[in-house]
């Protein structure tokens, strides 16, 4: 079966910025799309971002567009999500997960999933 692992979040003052990496495994990686998703406290599992299989394509959530930026190598199985101008409300456990060919803004359409990473903006 897949494996998805987050790494990179952590703790970070308001307007300050994370970057988040997402290291794929046991699956034919560059078949799929990779999206990010999170879940504040208290609220339901949301879309953030996702990058087609070849990196030209890329989505974002209008609440992050302009401050985050999603990446893929596909040579290393990674994708990273560059998060600036972090906001309280962007405090959250983030979540990668794969899509066998297509970008798609349901959670429900993706196959494999990570454990989550934890994010806290605060002062």
């Amino acid at each position: 079966q897949g494996q998805l692992v987050e790494s990179g979040g952590g703790l970070v003052q308001p307007g300050g910025s994370l970057r988040l990496s997402c290291a794929a495994s046991r699956f034919t990686y560059n078949n799929y799309a990779i999206g990010w998703f999170r879940q504040a406290p208290g609220k339901e599992r949301e879309g953030v971002s996702c990058i087609s299989t070849l990196g030209d394509s890329t989505y974002y959530a209008d609440s992050v567009k302009g401050r985050f930026t999603i990446s893929r190598d596909n040579a290393k199985n990674t994708v990273y999500l560059q998060m600036n101008s972090l906001k309280p409300e962007d405090t959250a456990v983030y979540y990668c997960a794969a899509n066998f060919h297509r970008c798609r803004a349901q959670a429900t359409e993706y196959v494999y999933w990570g454990q989550g990473t934890q994010v806290t903006v605060s002062s």
